[in-house]
């Protein structure tokens, strides 16, 4: 096979160590006249820095390594900066079956990289990966506030109280005040309904029923707890919000423009730029954009047979973020998200595959939005009314006899078709 790149190298990155093959041109070797030198290297800093010197030393242009886990980054971050990095899928680098060592592993990443059969996966620049960082975190906070509030209603209903059966929010200014109460050892149902504000005031004859139970001491130590560590998720969110909001600063425009997508509000907006980042190039279409972040069907075809459309696993983040953004838009009303939602939900293609196609929709106008710097122009709830309209399917008929050679002829009284006259004869 031929020579991509002249000096490059392959790392098998593990916690504690990393074995690097480096493959160059070299005279006194059988193989095509290429030399295989192999080292092995700690992961502390001062040892990645002697790694860092030894492939500048060697000349090396490229440096290949697989994803394994999150050992890679530290690797990564330290050479980005002196040699062309990649990080390579490990299915696409499936070695020969027999030995198996670290350092037959390294030499592969070296070959295949030096052929060619590899190619680099997405990593973000330094920006966009502090942003991601602070994103990620976001969602897993917010995520345990929500399983916190959870556990309230479990400990509610443990006690025999019925509160979310009448009260919409938990935590809402008069649920919060009611839970209070009952911590500090109000046990009274007249006294705590009496907390109810606004709305709920007129609910009090049925809260005085939902608050009678056997709420005891080891209810109120528990649901204490749980508020306690919700007011402590509450301010930790806050902060990172804060941090997010100075880091995503030189993005406010993308971002701005990203939240006139139906169902991306700001939040969600800095989640996908976290994902993706902002320059569309380094994925050159939003099919490629789609692909990798696994919203598309995929593709596996045998013996000219269509066998699995089940789509790759790409970005779960990414992919969270965007089933929660089509959700959000099947439920805004007159936007063509929300009609393509109904449709394939017409046609009993389910909630899971609605969701998912609805998903990529908005993928790809965010794709189009920043790579063009243009807000979302929606294409209207009536599109698909609009697109199987019998003027358009008239004007499409049209253009087929023009194809065919007919000579379409318009006046006052229609549209009079002459065939070709090979037809007419």
């Amino acid at each position: 096979m031929d020579t991509v790149v002249e000096r490059c190298a392959g790392l098998d990155v593990h916690k504690d160590t990393v074995v690097a093959a480096v493959r160059t041109p070299g005279q006194d070797a059988g193989e095509g006249g290429r030399v295989t030198q192999v080292r092995t290297f700690g992961t502390f800093t001062g040892e990645l820095l002697a790694l860092r010197d030894w492939l500048t030393e060697q000349r090396v242009s490229v440096v290949a390594m697989e994803s394994t886990g999150v050992y890679w980054k530290p690797v990564y971050y330290l050479l980005e900066d002196a040699v062309e990095c990649w990080v390579v899928n490990a299915q696409h680098m499936r070695n020969v079956p027999g030995r198996k060592t670290d350092v037959a592993d390294a030499v592969w990443i070296a070959q295949l990289l030096e052929h060619g059969l590899v190619r680099p996966s997405f990593v973000p620049p330094p920006p966009i990966r502090e942003l991601r960082s602070l994103t990620r975190y976001r969602r897993t906070q917010v995520e345990e506030r929500t399983r916190e509030v959870q556990r309230i209603d479990k400990v509610l209903q443990d006690a025999g109280l019925k509160l979310s059966s009448v009260a919409s929010d938990l935590l809402g200014k008069s649920g919060r005040d009611m839970l209070d109460a009952q911590v500090a050892g109000q046990r009274d149902p007249d006294q705590l309904a009496e907390l109810a504000r606004r709305q709920l005031r007129v609910k009090i004859p049925r809260l005085r029923q939902a608050l009678t139970g056997r709420f005891t001491d080891g209810h109120a130590l528990v649901l204490g707890e749980i508020l306690a560590h919700i007011d402590f998720l509450d301010a930790s969110i806050a902060r990172v919000s804060a941090s997010i909001e100075e880091v995503i600063r030189p993005f406010r425009v993308e971002r701005d423009l990203l939240a006139t997508i139906p169902g991306i509000d700001r939040r969600l907006a800095e989640a996908i730029i976290a994902e993706i980042g902002v320059d569309m190039s380094v994925f050159g279409s939003a099919a490629r954009l789609s692909s990798w972040a696994g919203m598309c069907p995929g593709q596996h075809e045998s013996a000219g047979k269509s066998r699995s459309g089940r789509a790759r696993h790409g970005d779960t983040w990414l992919q969270r973020h965007l089933a929660v953004a089509a959700m959000s838009a099947a439920r805004s009303k007159n936007s063509y998200p929300s009609a393509q939602y109904a449709r394939l939900l017409a046609h009993h293609r389910g909630k899971p595959r609605a969701r998912k196609a609805v998903g990529h929709s908005l993928l790809v106008a965010c794709f189009y939005i920043l790579a063009r710097s243009v807000p979302y122009q929606d294409l209207g709830a009536d599109f698909y009314q609009r697109r199987n309209s019998p003027q358009r399917r008239a004007r499409k008929s049209l253009e087929d006899l023009r194809s065919l050679g007919w000579t379409i002829t318009e006046t006052t009284d229609g549209v009079h078709c002459t065939p070709p006259h090979d037809e007419a004869a």
